[in-house]
């Protein structure tokens, strides 16, 4: 809705390539016995693949650590009120647009994120709506994904998306959340919170929320925290702020969020940083990187869908592929688009041609 607050971030405006700088590798080989699956209803398939037990991450073990991959054998929970869901809803009702229709109808039936602001979901009835959603979920026997998006300056690199809470009622605003999603769900906190730290002036502070933030999360939902991406930050720089807010208490990390980067360069980034760390898993978030990356972070020309929603087995640390943000969303008002995080068709259907949808 117009002057709504973003439900998802900006990319940030520094784009620099980094060298990487040399990085111990630590050998830690991991037996792995998942196999792929899909995580929705396609029209007319249902698939679901049961898959043997999986592989815990390299944490040190002190009994707080997330160790199971929260997706196997799981599906996605879809949900039905979302932006996109509204579009399709809408289109219907337009006549000569069957394939507007088609392609929102598509794009909502795929699982994203829900996203959680304070400014939609504030302090005091966040707990309601999350329960809502688990309770859907549960009965459907799927998994959510929630991602907060509520830390102290959010987006201050690029205002874009602008706000958040003062730090105790973001850690109470974090509670009410952990309370209501338990232990099935599955969140991303605080995407941009990271990457965009040392550039605002904000590590201590960063650092100081988003370990409280893990001690209210632990156990409880399993937790990716965001690491931005690998054309952003150098893995061993966010591999030091992760180790300072001990990540190693969360499932692990999320990559790519919001953004565009090709896959390979977003899980050779995720693997760099987890083997600074010393285990831990990963999911990506690739909801538009099918075409790949420009350099341009807002509403860019030309970009697709990626793989949808997966659960990976191949030997790396990779949970899944998730569309994290929903692809349809704005950046920002940058080429005619509306605010950041409104739904807007027409870049949907763009992505839609480009993907051969």
């Amino acid at each position: 809705m117009p002057g709504a607050p973003s439900s998802a971030p900006r990319a940030p405006r520094r784009r620099l390539r980094w060298t990487l700088v040399g990085i111990a590798v630590f050998a830690l080989a991991l037996a792995a016995a998942r196999l792929s699956h899909t995580f929705y209803d396609e029209p007319d398939t249902v698939v679901v693949v049961e898959t043997p037990g999986p592989v815990a991450p390299t944490w040190v073990a002190d009994g707080s650590a997330q160790l199971s991959n929260p997706f196997a054998g799981k599906q996605l929970y879809v949900w039905p009120r979302s932006p996109a869901a509204g579009a399709a809803t809408s289109a219907t009702a337009v006549p000569g647009s069957a394939r507007t229709r088609r392609v929102l109808e598509r794009l909502a039936s795929v699982p994203t994120g829900v996203w959680l602001v304070p400014e939609r979901n504030p302090l005091g009835s966040i707990g309601t709506f999350v329960q809502e959603i688990v309770r859907e979920a549960e009965q459907g026997g799927r998994v959510p994904v929630f991602v907060l998006y509520g830390i102290p300056q959010r987006d201050c690199t690029g205002l874009e998306s602008a706000g958040g809470l003062d730090e105790g009622q973001y850690l109470d605003w974090v509670r009410e959340f952990t309370a209501a999603a338990g232990p099935g769900s599955v969140v991303v906190l605080e995407p941009d919170a990271i990457a965009s730290a040392t550039e605002c002036g904000l590590r201590e502070q960063r650092e100081r929320i988003l370990s409280a933030a893990l001690d209210i999360l632990t156990p409880g939902p399993a937790t990716y925290v965001e690491a931005g991406h690998s054309n952003w930050r150098d893995p061993q720089e966010m591999a030091d702020i992760l180790r300072a807010i001990r990540v190693d208490r969360a499932r692990g990390i999320a990559v790519n969020v919001s953004a565009y980067q090709p896959e390979e360069d977003e899980r050779r980034y995720a693997e760099q940083i987890l083997d600074s760390l010393g285990g831990g898993a990963y999911v990506v978030d690739t909801g538009r990187n099918g075409a790949g990356a420009t350099g341009e972070w807002c509403n860019p020309e030309g970009r697709a869908f990626g793989p949808e929603p997966q659960a990976v087995d191949d030997g790396s640390r990779l949970d899944a592929r998730l569309w994290i943000k929903p692809p349809g969303e704005s950046d920002g008002t940058c080429g005619g688009g509306p605010p950041a995080g409104q739904y807007w068709v027409e870049r949907a259907l763009q992505m839609a041609a480009v993907s051969g949808w």
